[in-house]
């Protein structure tokens, strides 16, 4: 179990693991890590590469807390911790290791990412929706996430108002003012209670 410490949050930072030091993306991760851990937050992130290495790079530079999270199927396959994580928590299975993700950290963070990272923000979302987990920031960072949203709430089955659940923003500067004004004033967007019954 992971605990607080510092200014009493930990932000889980979600996104591609295939993102490499010559990707924009990187640099991108680079500022997140750093802006976080500068700002007090403990940083959370799967463990392994491309943005969670880069954040948690950023992080242990500035002294912050860094904790990654690992899945055995992964490291059978011969994946490491990245050498930043300072604490780990394992899990057997990936399902596992997702959920702890999702609802573990104070807030989540997504940069630019694929099917995993879409998955990640899909949970967190859907969990909060129906109070599975506390409401918490989900921030998306950058024109991907905007694009993303956009069109799927154009046809999606749902309120409006659930993409008040979500907070995007242009860079990973923006993020932890946008953590800041979220945590002073959260969105009242009511739980969706359940699937209405059959006429």
């Amino acid at each position: 179990m992971v605990t607080n410490n510092g200014n009493g949050r930990v932000v889980g930072v979600l996104g591609g693991a295939s993102i490499t030091p010559s990707d924009v993306d990187w640099q991108h991760a680079l500022d997140l890590g750093h802006a976080l851990a500068t700002a007090g937050y403990a940083v959370l992130s799967g463990g392994y590469s491309g943005v969670m290495e880069a954040a948690s790079q950023a992080a242990a530079a500035v002294n912050g807390r860094v904790i990654g999270v690992g899945v055995s199927m992964f490291e059978q396959r011969g994946l490491r911790m990245n050498r930043w994580v300072t604490e780990t928590v394992r899990f057997d299975t990936l399902r596992d290791r997702l959920y702890y993700i999702v609802q573990q950290p104070d807030a989540l963070v997504a940069l630019r990412g694929g099917v995993g990272t879409l998955s990640e923000i899909a949970l967190a979302w859907s969990l909060m929706q129906v109070g599975e987990v506390p409401v918490r920031p989900l921030v998306l960072v950058g024109p991907m996430w905007q694009r993303v949203v956009e069109t799927f709430a154009q046809d999606a089955a749902m309120s409006p108002q659930e993409v008040r659940r979500l907070l995007l923003v242009e860079s990973a500067q923006d993020v932890v003012p946008a953590l800041e004004t979220w945590w002073a004033a959260p969105p009242d967007v009511p739980l969706r209670l359940g699937d209405a019954p059959s006429p």
